[in-house]
């Protein structure tokens, strides 16, 4: 039952959608608005996520049927890394204030985040970041370099590790920011790959400071 109300919600709610993927995300055009707006109002932007938090609480199998139906029909589904890592890591470990801002933004399905996490020494050897983050007052100054961010150039914030603690074990004496992508001294690069196509860039911070409280 639940498998054939996915069925018709995306045969009539996802009718112009149908078969686009990827090539159908982020388009600002009514089509997609609708989709993104449909998707919302069902609480299909983090089906996984619990009601409380906006989500629609589904179970482990209703989310596989529902990725799965999704899937089949190549329909784009808005959110990425903002419901698949940044909401999560704040419904457990964020403070109220941080849920209350960053969550109903997120489930609207509009907000674009990205990823700050490898830098040219840095990939998978992630405790190997070096970009540091120094306590100023209220602030956090944050100076380094950070490379493949996909979507860095279309993101209102990052999900940032860096170093606040240089004379700890390498793996530890990193702390997880917010970052405004507007914020000043912060440059975004595009990189273009071989199909001349642009989905990552290099992001470098230059004194750029963050509040405090986007600490999570």
């Amino acid at each position: 039952a639940f498998r054939q109300q996915i069925r018709d919600f995306i045969a009539t709610d996802a009718k112009n959608m149908i078969g686009r993927g990827f090539e159908g995300m982020g388009n600002q055009n009514p089509e997609w608005k609708a989709w993104v707006k449909s998707l919302a109002e069902r609480k299909y932007i983090a089906p996984a996520w619990p009601k409380e938090y906006g989500g629609a609480g589904l179970t482990p199998m209703e989310q596989f049927i529902f990725n799965t139906e999704m899937a089949e029909a190549r329909v784009p589904r808005p959110g990425g890394i903002a419901t698949g890592f940044v909401g999560p890591t704040l419904i457990v470990h964020g403070t109220e204030e941080q849920k209350q801002k960053y969550l109903p933004e997120i489930l609207d399905g509009e907000t674009v985040w990205c990823q700050g996490y490898s830098e040219p020494g840095a990939g998978s050897d992630l405790a190997s970041l070096q970009t540091r983050a120094v306590r100023d007052g209220d602030d956090y100054v944050v100076n380094g370099q950070k490379i493949w961010t996909s979507g860095g150039h279309l993101a209102k914030w990052m999900i940032l590790l860096a170093r606040t603690d240089p004379d700890a074990p390498k793996h530890r004496g990193i702390s997880y920011f917010i970052v405004d992508m507007k914020s000043p001294g912060l440059t975004v690069r595009p990189l273009i790959n071989a199909a001349n196509s642009h989905e990552f860039n290099e992001v470098f911070f230059e004194d750029v400071r963050v509040p405090k409280e986007n600490m999570i």
